[in-house]
């Protein structure tokens, strides 16, 4: 009987995690957003950039294929915070008021941030470091917003190496410490380790607690301007000299080797706004090389920062019941920055603080690869992020996984590992109820439970998406149909051949649209 007993003790302190099994202890949860970051511009999703970290993360843990955001910064943001539509937070376009609701600019009182809700309902220290861009008003500020530790970045671009203006139209770079406004001047600081510094040392000032954490970390990068390091500029100057054509192939060719993709998904077609890469001149070339040597850069830096944040959660023994969850807030950019006429012109070294520039429709065009078009569209460029859900023990590694989900899941997956419901009321507020759905049937291995279908508006570019089915139009432009089961890059519009399925996903939309609170953008967009 002892000799039992001993080998029953050796079983139950030897048998490994149960994958799917919810922890005992309310888990630490950590989210990071990167900035204008494309599909492909992580090494597990294709990318030629050197991204350990974050490729460790997807190795131990689980990578979503088919998961989306709202297509720009500012509606991705609410989203994400408060599993909301962008236009049920109040944050349809940008943080400025365009006539309606749904286009204030700010999260309204009818939504409540992830970070209000753990904090109250679950006892969770709260923190916050990045970019926040979901209002300038005080009630929409993050120290009002349930976050107990903040460093935040209020506006849509900044100098990676200070505060100074951006633009020559008397607008500013907002940083906020908390509830005080401050200056960042030190350039020996890059920005995405000063928001690193700010996680891991808000990290270590709460190590010896018990209570859980949520920490929410929104790295500006690699949004434009594009500012790097110098030595991480030179690591990949001269690699992209091979040309966008070249590498948009290598790209698709991983991604398919890897199952990121389907074979039966084409590689779209270049964007036409992008000259052959043979076409340009040696002067030409290296002019491109060094922009995407910049971003590559930018890229490279922020996951040497995620694994820094990722050595300190081990350090402090917080590791091994923290879930890390990482996304990109919209596709890449093909914003031209030289070409905004209230952008300050600097003609300091390419990629230095004396620099403002962007990479352009031809890099974008690779970052999002196998897809077409760019941040600000609703086609899959635009709104198709990596996620990669990080778990040990309660998320299998290596696993990959086609359900389709959004950012706006994110807040619902929180309360469910957290072990909250989500109130009708809060601090007297009546919330709007939760468009997304938990993701930890999908994290456990099981059958997707979210959301069948899911919806887009920016700027009158819109979509639907059910099932294998998706309806998008950009603005003043008619419906396309895709099946997305064959044709996720959108190659083959089947419009006119699936006229019934047009007019039937239309009508959900429309009915949607109403729902939320979309306006015409042609009537708004001058406001």
């Amino acid at each position: 009987m002892i000799k039992y007993i001993g080998y029953l003790l050796v079983a139950l302190f030897c048998t490994g995690p149960v994958f799917g099994q919810a922890p005992k202890q309310k888990p630490n949860i950590v989210v990071i957003l990167a900035d204008d970051m494309g599909f492909s511009d992580i090494g597990c999703f294709g990318s030629e950039i050197n991204t350990p970290n974050i490729d460790r993360l997807a190795r131990e843990g689980l990578k979503m294929t088919q998961f989306y955001n709202a297509g720009r910064c500012c509606p991705s943001r609410a989203a994400l915070l408060t599993g909301l539509y962008p236009h049920q937070a109040g944050v349809g376009d940008m943080v400025k008021y365009k006539g309606s609701p749904a286009y204030q600019g700010y999260l309204n009182e009818h939504s409540a941030t992830i970070a209000e809700l753990l904090k109250d309902e679950a006892g969770y220290n709260t923190i916050v470091s990045g970019k926040w861009h979901v209002g300038l008003q005080q009630s929409a500020l993050a120290y009002n917003r349930g976050f107990d530790q903040s460093f935040t970045m209020l506006n849509n671009g900044s100098s990676y190496f200070n505060s100074a203006p951006l633009y020559n139209d008397g607008s500013k770079i907002t940083f906020m410490l908390n509830d005080k406004e401050i200056t960042r001047s030190d350039t020996s600081k890059y920005l995405t380790q000063a928001i690193t510094d700010f996680a891991i040392r808000s990290l270590y000032e709460i190590k010896d607690q018990q209570k859980p954490f949520f920490m929410y970390v929104a790295y500006n990068a690699p949004h434009w301007p594009i500012q790097a390091l110098p030595q991480d500029i030179a690591k990949f100057k001269g690699q992209y000299l091979k040309g966008w054509d070249v590498l948009r192939k290598q790209r698709y060719v991983k991604q398919l080797a890897t199952g990121i993709i389907k074979k039966q998904w084409q590689l779209s077609t270049r964007d036409k706004r992008a000259p052959a890469w043979d076409s340009l001149s040696p002067d030409e070339k290296d002019k491109w090389d060094t922009r995407m040597a910049i971003y590559a850069a930018m890229v490279y830096r922020m996951d040497a920062c995620i694994g820094e944040i990722m050595t300190k959660l081990k350090q402090l023994g917080k590791d091994k019941n923290t879930i890390v969850l990482f996304a990109s807030d919209n596709g890449g950019s093909a914003d031209e920055v030289k070409s905004l006429a209230t952008v300050i012109q600097k003609n300091g070294p390419p990629g230095s603080v004396n620099s403002i520039d962007s990479y352009e429709i031809p890099w974008a065009n690779l970052s999002n690869t196998p897809f077409k078009l760019f941040k600000r569209n609703t086609h899959e460029g635009g709104i198709a992020t990596p996620l990669i859900a990080w778990y040990p023990g309660h998320i299998k590694a290596g696993t990959t996984n086609s359900s389709t989900g959004h950012l706006i899941d994110l807040m619902p997956t929180c309360l469910e590992l957290a072990g909250v419901t989500y109130p009708a009321l809060f601090k007297n507020r009546r919330l709007t109820t939760l468009a997304g759905t938990s993701l930890l049937n999908v994290f456990k291995g099981k059958a997707a439970s979210g959301n069948e279908t899911l919806f887009w508006e920016h700027e009158g570019s819109r979509a639907i998406r059910k099932g294998q089915w998706k309806l998008v139009a950009e603005p003043k432009q008619p419906w396309e149909l895709y099946d997305l089961e064959a044709d996720r890059s959108e190659t083959k519009d089947l419009a006119t051949k699936y006229r019934a399925k047009v007019i039937k996903l239309e009508k959900e939309y429309l009915a949607w649209a109403n729902k939320v609170g979309v306006v015409d953008w042609e009537t708004i967009k001058n406001l």
